[in-house]
């Protein structure tokens, strides 16, 4: 006996299985789809037509109305939202941000149907429902204060879609009154505003992730010390991040320093200041960098604090005043007794010998105002002088030296004498500055000047300037008979 290839199966036990499938599916379709009817569909009918029907069980039981077949691509979903169409009429509706929410949301996962003609068609199962999908998770309420498992009326009440924010409070006082006291005062009621249940604002909230980081006395500050007042998340991300902002109150500038604390003040103590001196109007340099703000900025005012020499230093001016008050035109902040007076710039300016001069030989007794110009207040006249020059002495004298002299004043006798053309003043004023004689120069030749002057006839020849007015050897003066014994 011959067998078959294919062992148990073979074409008319192939054919017979097809023939088999093919009566229960006409079967099936001739009848809706009863021989997969779990149960019957809900009857109780709506306010209104949805669809062209008022309840489920007008569509006659037809499988197609509600579900699909796997080959296509709609899914249950979609044919929920053909009939009903005013679940998206509002873009916030509770079913639109639902559906908005969750990609993965399906209508059947809380209305179900073929339970009985009477039967609800909503039913919650908080092991199902995608709750995170209301912006609100269940992560923090698995269980209640007493420890019993959460259901949805434990919040809800009736009002599936809404929450009365009061359940909130009563339940979070019977956990901790006093904290919630306090946090009701501060932020109100909207417990929904900030909370979305895994405590994203809550005490697990790290603020050293947002912009204004905690540190230092910041870190152990309550959000109500500087969150006052907020109401939503916007309110709490909208804080102002100055300084001033919270610490108004404690500013004793009162102001002075404008709002910008952080520029002298860290958050690791108020009173641990440091500012930067050198970003004001008046940088601190030298010795000034080491004097206590106290000592220019008294009575704790700051603003408008002078910024002259002369009102801090006025006790300090050992020129009482003579010299005004603009000390810094010879004294510096890196030292008070290191004096440079650009005497260019006063009425006498120092120049040659005079520059080398100490303040004191001029400046008597630390007198500097009113202290004499002239030279003969510091070089007094030399006796030989006779007073014939004045007080003038820069007339023959300059700064460079004192000594030698340059007389340019009306002469007798001519300056310009000698072979040099100029003679110093004791060539022949030997004795004094009236007396002067010939002689001081020409008594080397003293025979031979008076035999040549006694063959011209001259008996007094030491009168020179009887004959040579201007000094030159070849004037002449009057006749010998002129010269004789006068």
């Amino acid at each position: 006996m011959r067998t078959s290839r294919l062992g148990c199966i073979s074409g008319t036990g192939i054919a017979i299985t097809l023939l088999t499938l093919l009566i229960i599916g006409g079967v099936a379709f001739a009848r809706g789809g009863v021989l997969f009817n779990p149960g019957e569909l809900n009857a109780q009918p709506g306010a209104q037509a949805r669809g062209g029907v008022l309840s489920h069980a007008d569509t006659g039981g037809r499988c197609s109305a509600c579900h699909t077949a796997i080959w296509e691509n709609e899914k249950m979903t979609d044919r929920c939202l053909t009939c009903h169409t005013n679940l998206l009429d509002s873009q916030v509706s509770f079913h639109t941000v639902m559906l908005a929410q969750s990609q993965t949301t399906e209508c059947f996962i809380c209305h179900t149907d073929h339970r009985g003609a009477e039967a609800a068609v909503t039913i919650l199962d908080l092991e199902q429902f995608p709750h995170e999908a209301t912006g609100y998770s269940l992560q923090g309420h698995r269980r209640t204060a007493v420890g019993a498992s959460f259901t949805c009326a434990d919040c809800h009440g009736d009002q599936i879609q809404a929450i009365d924010p009061e359940v909130c409070a009563a339940c979070h006082q019977d956990i901790d009154a006093p904290f919630m006291a306090g946090h009701l005062s501060a932020f109100g009621g909207e417990c929904l505003a900030c909370h979305d249940g895994i405590d994203t604002y809550g005490r697990s909230f790290d603020h050293n992730q947002a912009a204004f980081q905690l540190l230092g006395q910041h870190s152990t500050a309550t959000c109500a010390d500087c969150h006052s007042g907020a109401r939503t998340i916007p309110d709490l991300q909208n804080t102002p991040q100055e300084c001033h902002a919270c610490h108004a109150s404690d500013d004793p500038h009162t102001g002075q320093f404008g709002k910008d604390c952080g520029g002298c003040h860290t958050p690791d103590g108020w009173e641990e200041a440091a500012f930067d001196h050198s970003l004001a109007a008046f940088p601190l340099t030298g010795t000034h960098a080491e004097v206590a703000c106290s000592d220019c900025h008294t009575s704790g005012i700051f603003k408008g604090t002078p910024q002259d020499c002369f009102s801090c230093h006025a006790a300090d001016d050992a020129h009482a005043g003579q010299f005004g008050k603009k000390c810094a035109e010879c004294h510096t902040p890196d030292e008070w007794t290191n004096v440079k007076f650009d005497h260019s710039l006063a009425a006498f300016p120092l120049t040659g010998a005079h520059s080398s001069v100490p303040c004191t030989d001029c400046h008597k007794d630390g007198v500097f105002k009113g202290t004499p110009q002239e030279c003969s207040a510091c070089h007094a006249e030399p006796a030989y002088h006779l007073g014939l020059f004045g007080s003038d002495c820069a007339t023959c004298h300059d700064s460079a030296a004192w000594t030698p002299a340059r007389f340019d004043r009306p002469h007798s006798f001519p300056i310009n004498h000698g072979e040099s053309g100029i003679s110093a003043c004791r060539v022949c004023h030997t004795d004094s500055l009236v007396s002067y004689t010939c002689y001081g120069c020409h008594a080397h030749e003293p025979g031979e000047i008076e035999r040549k002057h006694r063959e011209e006839g001259i008996s007094n020849f030491q009168d020179c300037t009887r004959c040579h007015p201007t000094g030159l050897k070849e004037e002449s003066g009057e006749s010998g008979d002129g010269g004789g014994d006068d």
